[in-house]
C-alpha cells in the first residue's frame, strides 16, 4: 500500500486530496471554530503535491495586516510612474549625460572657427589680451599671428580720435599690438598726470582740503581731469617728437640749434604745424600749468627758510632749471610721472639726482679687485663667477661647465633645435619686442642732445605764441587765457558737447576710453 503522503499524479486519490485542500482554504473559520476537524486540517497540511510545497497559513494579526497592505498596494496607480520618480530619473539621466559629455572650456573654445575665436579675443580689454599671451605657447601663437584684426578692432572701437590724429598708422599692415600698446601707454601717462595735477590744483589753488569741500567740488574736479587728458596727451606727443626730430637735425646738419640764430625754433614749429588751431591754443594755455606743477613738486614743501627746512628734514634745495629741462626733453612725461609719484621730498630729490647723474656722467667701468672678499656667513655662500655675462651671450658659445648655452642650438639636436629656434623667433620677433615709446637713449645720442637742450623758459611758449598770432587764432596776445582764466576754463560746465565732438569725433560715446581702463599701463 502506498504511503499516505505519496499520491500518484492525476489519480482519483490525487483529485480527492486536491478537492479537500481547496475546501479547507475556502473555509478557514470552520477549521478554527471546530477543533475536532483539526486532524483533517493537519492531514491536509502534510499533503505534498508533486508540483510544489504548499505554504503554511498563519492567521496572526500581523501577517494579515501585511497581506492586506500588500494587496492594497497592488493597484493600477502603482503601475504608473509618479512625478517624483520621473523627476528623479530625468535628473539622474541628465547628470549621467553631463558627466559623460563634459568637455573643458578651452577645448570648446579651441574647437570654434578661427574667425569667431579672434572676434571673442578682440572684444576683451587690452590688458587681458596681453595676459592671454602668457598663458601658453598656443595662446601666444594664436594672438601673435592674429595681431592685425585684434589691433584694428581696438583702434576702431576704443582709441579716441585725437590719439589717431597725432599717431596715425603709416599703412594698414603696420597696425600691430605694439602700435596699439604705444597709444594706450601714452593715454595712461596722460590720465595719471591729469589726476596728479588735479589733486595739486584742488588742494593748493582752489583750497579744497576737507572731505566735505572735496565732495562739493567733485563735479568740477571730474570736468578738469577729463579736459586735461587730451591736452597732456598732446604734450607727450610734443616732447616725444621733439626728441626724435632733434636727433635727426643734429645728424643732418652736424651741429645743434645752439649754433644757429633763430627767432622761432624750427623743430618746435615743425611739430606745432601738426596741430590744428584749437589744439594749439588750448595746449598753449595749459602748458604753464603743467610745467609749474612739476617744478612745484620738486621744491621743498616749505617757503619759510633754511632753518625750518632743516628742522623738518628738507635738506636739499630745489634743483636747477637744467634738471627740469633734461627730465622733460630726454625722459619725457613718463619720467615726469615717475618722479611725481615718489613719496617724500628727500626720496624724490634723491631719485632726481640719481637719474640726472646717470644721464650726465659717463658710466664708470668697475674693475675687479685683487683682494679676496668674504663670501658670506662663515664663507659658505656661493662664489660668484668673475667672468662677465657678455662672454657667454655670443651665438654658438658653450657654457663654462661644458654644456651648451641654455637657449642656444649648440646644446640641442636635430628637430629639437629647429623647433626651439622657430618658437624663439615667434616669441622675440613679435611687434612688442620693439620697446615702449620714448625709451632710453644710447650714450652717443645723449652726447648729441645734452649740450643742445633749450632753457626752461624757451620751451614751447615763444614759438607757440608766435604761431598763434601768425595763424590769427586770436587777434591780440591779451586774448590768450592765462592763470586764473585757465582754471575757470577747465572747470566750467558748458561746452562739453562741442569739446567731445572735437576731441573724440562724432561717435563720442563709442571711442572715449573710460578712466578706469587707461589707468592701467598695458606695457609695464
Amino acid at each position: 500500500m502506498d504511503p499516505p503522503h505519496i499520491t500518484e499524479f492525476a489519480s482519483q486519490r490525487y483529485f480527492e486530496k486536491l478537492k479537500q485542500l481547496s475546501e479547507s482554504k475556502d473555509q478557514p473559520q470552520d477549521a478554527v471554530a471546530h477543533p475536532h476537524d483539526g486532524p483533517v486540517v493537519a492531514e491536509s497540511s502534510t499533503f505534498i503535491l508533486p508540483i510544489g510545497r504548499a505554504k503554511s497559513i498563519d492567521h496572526t494579526p500581523h501577517d494579515t495586516h501585511k497581506t492586506e497592505k500588500r494587496r492594497a498596494n497592488f493597484s493600477f496607480r502603482t503601475i504608473l510612474p509618479s512625478r517624483t520618480s520621473v523627476d528623479h530619473d530625468s535628473r539622474r539621466l541628465s547628470t549621467e549625460a553631463t558627466r559623460r559629455k563634459s568637455t573643458p572650456f578651452d577645448q570648446l573654445f579651441l574647437a570654434l572657427p578661427n574667425e569667431l575665436k579672434i572676434q571673442i579675443i578682440a572684444s576683451l580689454p587690452l590688458s587681458d589680451i596681453l595676459s592671454l599671451r602668457l598663458a601658453s605657447r598656443s595662446w601666444h601663437a594664436m594672438i601673435t599671428v592674429n595681431e592685425f584684426p585684434i589691433a584694428r578692432y581696438h583702434l576702431e572701437h576704443h582709441v579716441p580720435a585725437y590719439a589717431k590724429r597725432l599717431y596715425p598708422a603709416p599703412d594698414p599692415s603696420s597696425i600691430r599690438l605694439h602700435y596699439l600698446c604705444g597709444i594706450w601707454h601714452r593715454l595712461h601717462v596722460a590720465a595719471k598726470l591729469s589726476y596728479l595735477i588735479c589733486e595739486r590744483v584742488t588742494k593748493e589753488i582752489f583750497l579744497r582740503t576737507t572731505e566735505a569741500q572735496r565732495l562739493e567740488f567733485e563735479p568740477q574736479y571730474e570736468r578738469m581731469r577729463r579736459r586735461l587728458i587730451p591736452l597732456l596727451f598732446t604734450i607727450f606727443h610734443f616732447f616725444e617728437t621733439y626728441r626724435t626730430l632733434h636727433i635727426e637735425y643734429i645728424k643732418e646738419h652736424g651741429h645743434g640749434l645752439s649754433k644757429v640764430p633763430y627767432t622761432i625754433n624750427p623743430i618746435e614749429a615743425k611739430i606745432m604745424n601738426m596741430y590744428d588751431d584749437e589744439t594749439l591754443l588750448r595746449v598753449h594755455q595749459v602748458f604753464p600749468l603743467v610745467v609749474s606743477s612739476f617744478c612745484r613738486r620738486l621744491r621743498p614743501p616749505s617757503y619759510v627758510g633754511r632753518l625750518e627746512r632743516s628742522i623738518r628734514g628738507y635738506l636739499k634745495d630745489r634743483p636747477p632749471d637744467e634738471v627740469y629741462v633734461t627730465a622733460m626733453c630726454i625722459g619725457g612725461l613718463r619720467q615726469v610721472e615717475r618722479f611725481w609719484e615718489i613719496k617724500g621730498y628727500n626720496s624724490r630729490r634723491g631719485a632726481v639726482d640719481t637719474w640726472f647723474n646717470s644721464v650726465m656722467k659717463e658710466p664708470t667701468e668697475t674693475t675687479t679687485s685683487t683682494t679676496k672678499t668674504r663670501r658670506g656667513f662663515m664663507g659658505l655662500a656661493r662664489k660668484k663667477s668673475s667672468a662677465s655675462e657678455a662672454d657667454f651671450m655670443r651665438h654658438g658659445d658653450t657654457h663654462p661647465n661644458g654644456r651648451g648655452r641654455q637657449g642656444s642650438d649648440a646644446g640641442r639636436r636635430g628637430s629639437d633645435a629647429s623647433m626651439f629656434s622657430s618658437w624663439e623667433s615667434l616669441v622675440f620677433n613679435t611687434s612688442l619686442a620693439e620697446g615702449m615709446p620714448m625709451g632710453e637713449l644710447s650714450r652717443e645720442q645723449l652726447k648729441m642732445l645734452l649740450p643742445d637742450l633749450p632753457t626752461l623758459q624757451q620751451i614751447w611758449l615763444p614759438t607757440a605764441e608766435a604761431l598763434i598770432l601768425d595763424r590769427h587764432i586770436v587777434e591780440r596776445p591779451q586774448d590768450i587765457k592765462r592763470n586764473a582764466q585757465v582754471m575757470l576754463e577747465l572747470i566750467r560746465e558748458d561746452g562739453a558737447a562741442e569739446e567731445d565732438e572735437w576731441w573724440y569725433g562724432r561717435a563720442a560715446p563709442s571711442v572715449r576710453p573710460p578712466l578706469e581702463a587707461i589707468e592701467e599701463d598695458p606695457i609695464e
